[in-house]
């Protein structure tokens, strides 16, 4: 039987062969891969055995013949999917060790008996480790075909896992390395368990019908727009609207349920109908990255609207290839959840797909497989060693990366085929080339120092710094305020020389929060949201300068003098000027820096500009601590992504990547930890907040997917804490505006501070009560009791009493509220060097001062809870802990109708969990950072359930506030790991 559309067939053989083909129990793409090659074996004349766990119908449907024979088994389990988008690692690497690792001695036994009893000629696997090792035992070659392994897959899972799972993927490896050789496809990932390596063309299921026959059929005409969505494993209780689509689209559902109710714009397909038919007939597909979908999209040139699923490490390669052949558009899931899919869908059908390559890759495997049954060698590679030590390497770099950060693939990985003189059915060389001129930070910048380290806003900044010189043109826009910042932009750096960039993200404040001024342990959470800030020093007498400033400086008559321009993007959304300036010699005094107070005085003068302190404050701090001094000019440029007053420290992310960019430019090396300390001067003293370290060390010193544990006495980082697999972390906007800054924060640390020092005062006073009592024989009192109380009478951080001597002892001393005048007439000062006590104001004491103590223990029970064994316990005890926080919080009067709000809505959520939805619930919420509005951080589990819940109390916020509150997902690096960047202008823009 020949192929169609006029390919050769594989040539039958004189020698009728019998196959063994191995699939592995991953999802059906690897199965209707596998149809594919199977029938070109069949066709040719062979036996061909498939030990499957798939349906018969996958097969069946496209080979009727006695040929093939079904052998339903399962010798690996894949990975494991908490949800659909969601890979359980843990639980895939215990499956595999159930499935394949703890019955491996019976497995084998078996297999080998049966690979004798079909006299197999060949073992193929796609891709079963156990099967290689089987077949080498009794004896026959084996072969491999496939575009990753799961040594690759599992290996990051044991990152996370724990190494007592390292045994596994050596011995998935060791394996893999009885194979014979590697069949491998486009999109493949490193590989370095396999000897040698043959590339095939992509494999992809040939159409039955053309799209006309197609869409006749089904009774659409030629002219509707089309979306196939293939989407297995849809989220349960997904409920598509008719909104969803543009109007007069279609969409075409494949794995629809059977009691799933579709709107009138969707079309329900029968499961075993033929998708690549209805692929070819669609105009673009809605789906996950997989390799079947990825090929089927490629072949057919359908544009492709993908959603990312986590932990799923062979999709940024295919993604790659995708993308190479302009096939992509990246959906974000909360807008697949919520149905806004509509500009994906525009921006998809306006792609032209590109890929030309050669889609024959299952016969080309047939063939291959049949020369190597009749005795043909194929392992003739002699640079199999360098190949698969650029396999090792890259491997090695996917574990090292930093978590939460994509994979970024080296360009040596892929060009060093070509340096070998190889050519492959791959385009990964071609990709990368490609790919770097379609994000053009490689294109116009050299990066000379630094690591973007996968981070998309990073590549985003960069993007926006080549297009400054765009906006010269004022008529490429009509957006003024776009154009006023950008114009500014422009106009500050020289191209010709180099340019530092930092970044440093917001926070979420998982538990802590504002006892950290009182020297609490704290769990803080880096943010996905950060800010980028370019920092550029010239000599004053080569600086560009605005009109106005120049003007300043003719007027002064000194000639050029070093001069500070900052433009901040997004200021129309605050209603903030976008830029601002100064002579740096405004900062010194008789040769001194001026002081703390006077910067403050300066900053204040005019409010629209007042946001340049916490940027232009970092240079004062540098000058007045470590005593340096400004001869150059210093341009600055600031783009935060982290939402002003939603709680989330928008000002540290400011302040921190200020300060790591001037640093970096000034050939700094400051520890993040002391970077933190500063920036911390820079909003105490310069800006005039009286916030703690927490949120400083948070953005300077955090990780990704991890939380910063820290003790506030001052800034003690004891560790980083992972978050569990199952457990995930969100933050919800409620609208409201917190400020550090307001008065209420401001009154409660007062009030902690007064507390602690009536509880001082009142240790002295028990002292020497008891001393008096014990007529001054100390031995007399209890064991021990001499000494707490000589410790508390100098109470260094109200955190470092306990909660049981402060209900026994302190709790009654303290009064509910004092009078400002009257605790100064009695204790002189509270001893808090950052806030002043107003004589005519009442600031309530015992909540305030309460709420450090008992939070400090909130938090080292969280934190151990954290490392408790998973179970529904564990996560109703870390939520019933952010519940007893936010309450502690309102009793401070730092509560607020909106924060109050969402923390309800998720506890209806919590009690309305039943038996079907268990694995779907939220656990726990508090309002986090300085309080009096702001964000909630919400705890639940890591499935999709929960997000749809998150998105559940979004819209129900909305329906009861008319307010959309924004959502923090996700994390990424502090300021200390992403480091710095030193980049040139590639191609310097001529502006004349």
């Amino acid at each position: 039987m020949g192929t169609e559309e006029g390919n050769e067939q594989v040539s039958a053989s004189r020698k009728h062969l019998v196959f063994a083909y191995y699939v592995t129990g991953h999802g059906f793409g690897h199965a209707t891969r596998v149809v594919e090659v199977v029938q070109h074996l069949i066709y040719a004349g062979h036996d061909v055995h498939v030990v499957t766990g798939a349906p018969d119908f996958v097969f069946t449907t496209e080979i009727q013949s006695p040929k093939l024979f079904l052998r339903k088994l399962v010798l690996d389990c894949g990975a494991v999917q908490a949800d659909a988008l969601t890979v359980d690692r843990l639980a895939s690497l215990e499956k595999y060790s159930e499935t394949a690792v703890v019955p491996r001695a019976s497995i084998l036994a078996t297999e080998v008996e049966w690979l004798n009893s079909i006299k197999a000629d060949l073992v193929v696997s796609d891709v079963v480790p156990v099967a290689c090792r089987a077949a080498a035992d009794a004896g026959i070659r084996s072969v491999c075909v496939t575009n990753f392994s799961w040594d690759f897959i599992y290996a990051e899972y044991v990152m996370a896992a724990g190494h007592h799972h390292r045994t596994t993927v050596w011995q998935i490896a060791e394996d893999y390395s009885h194979c014979e050789f590697l069949i491998r496809l486009p999109g493949y990932c490193p590989m370095p368990a396999f000897r040698d390596v043959m590339d095939v063309p992509l494999v992809v299921r040939r159409l039955h019908k053309s799209r006309k026959e197609v869409r006749k059929e089904l009774g659409i005409g030629d002219d509707v727009k089309v979306v196939i969505l293939n989407f297995g494993g849809q989220p349960g209780g997904w409920n598509l609207k008719e909104e969803c689509l543009p109007s007069g689209w279609l969409c075409l559902v494949c794995g629809a349920s059977d009691d799933q109710n579709l709107p009138p714009n969707f079309i329900k397909l029968a499961k075993a109908a033929y998708t690549p038919d209805l692929i070819a007939a669609s105009d673009c597909m809605l789906g996950k990255i997989g390799y079947g979908t990825v090929s089927e999209a490629l072949a057919y040139k359908l544009p492709f609207v993908f959603v990312r699923r986590d932990y799923f490490n062979e999709e940024p390669f295919l993604r790659n290839m995708l993308e190479y052949y302009q096939g992509g558009v990246e959906m974000i899931r909360r807008d697949l959840l919520t149905g806004r899919w509509k500009p994906y869908l525009e921006r998809a059908i306006s792609l032209k797909p590109c890929y030309e390559g050669g889609i024959n890759g299952g016969e080309v495997a047939a063939r291959i497989l049949q020369d190597t049954a009749v005795g043909k060698n194929y392992t003739a590679d002699k640079l199999s060693g360098a190949r698969r030590l650029r396999d090792a390497i890259v491997l090695g770099y996917q574990l090292q990366r930093v978590p939460g950060r994509d994979i970024c693939i080296p360009d040596w990985y892929s060009n060093a085929e070509n340096e070998f003189g190889l050519r492959t059915g791959s385009p990964t060389a071609e990709m990368t080339e490609t790919r770097s001129h379609i994000m053009s930070y490689t294109e116009d910048f050299n990066i000379l120092h630094g690591d973007l380290q996968g981070l998309s806003d990073t590549m985003t900044f960069l993007k926006s710094l080549a297009e400054l010189d765009a906006v010269y043109d004022s008529g490429k826009t009509k957006e003024k305020h776009w154009m006023r910042e950008r114009m500014a932009a422009a106009g500050i750096f020289n191209w010709e020389e180099e340019i530092f960039v930092a970044r440093a993200p917001g926070r979420l404040d998982v538990v802590g929060g504002i006892a950290d001024y009182s020297g609490s342990l704290v769990l803080q959470m880096p943010i996905r949201e950060a800010c980028h800030v370019a920092v550029q020093t010239n000599h004053p007498s080569k600086h560009k300068l605005w009109k106005h400033t120049q003007a300043r400086q003719n007027a002064k008559g000194q000639g050029p003098t070093p001069v500070l321009q900052i433009v901040s993007y997004g200021s129309e959304l605050s209603n903030r000027g976008p830029t601002f300036d100064m002579d740096l010699t405004d900062f010194m005094d008789g040769g001194q820096p001026i002081s703390f107070q006077k910067a403050k005085e300066y900053f204040a003068r005019d409010p629209s500009q007042r946001w340049a302190a916490y940027v232009a404050g970092a240079i004062l701090v540098l000058m007045t601590e470590l005593g340096m001094r400004f001869e150059n000019s210093i341009s600055m440029l600031v783009s935060s992504a982290v939402p002003e007053g939603k709680g989330v420290s928008s000002s540290a992310s400011v302040e921190v990547a200020s300060m790591s960019a001037i640093a970096a430019a000034h050939g700094l090396d400051i520890s993040p930890r002391e970077l933190a300390l500063l920036c911390q001067k820079v909003e105490n003293h310069i800006v005039g907040a009286p916030c703690g370290v927490m949120d400083q060390m948070a953005s300077a010193c955090g990780e990704a997917n991890k939380l910063l544990a820290m003790i506030c006495q001052p800034a003690e980082v004891i560790g980083l804490v992972d978050i569990p697999n199952h457990i995930r972390f969100w933050g919800i906007d409620s609208g409201i505006r917190h400020s550090i800054g307001g008065a209420d924060y401001g009154s409660v640390r007062v009030g902690a501070f007064m507390g602690q020092k009536m509880i001082k005062s009142g240790a002295c006073a028990l002292l020497t009560q008891s001393s008096s009592s014990a007529n001054g024989n100390t031995e007399e009192l209890e064991e021990g009791a001499v000494e707490l109380l000589q410790t508390e009478a100098s109470l260094d951080y109200l955190c470092n009493l306990s909660p049981h001597r402060y209900a026994a002892l302190y709790f009654k001393m303290l009064p509910d509220s004092i009078l400002g005048e009257a605790f100064l007439d009695q204790y002189s000062d509270h001893s808090d060097p950052v806030t002043i006590i107003d004589k005519k104001r009442t600031y309530g004491v015992r909540a305030a001062a309460r709420h450090p103590i008992y939070e400090n223990f909130r938090v080292k029970a969280f934190k151990a809870l954290l490392t408790s064994a998973a179970s529904d316990d564990q996560l109703t005890a870390l939520g019933e802990l952010l519940y007893q926080c936010h309450y502690s919080y309102s009793a401070c009067g730092l509560g607020s109708d909106g924060t109050d709000g969402l923390v309800q809505l998720v506890q209806q959520m919590q009690q309305k969990k039943n038996s079907n939805t268990e694995d779907g619930t939220l656990y726990g919420a508090k309002i986090t950072g300085g309080g009096s509005g702001g964000t909630v951080c919400v705890i639940g589990r890591n499935c999709l359930r929960s997000s749809q819940q998150i998105l559940e109390i979004q819209q129900r916020y909305k329906g009861a506030t008319g307010y959309l509150p924004f959502l923090f997902e996700g994390s990424s690096p502090g300021a200390g790991k992403f480091g710095y960047l030193r980049i040139r202008r590639r191609h310097p823009p001529n502006f004349n």
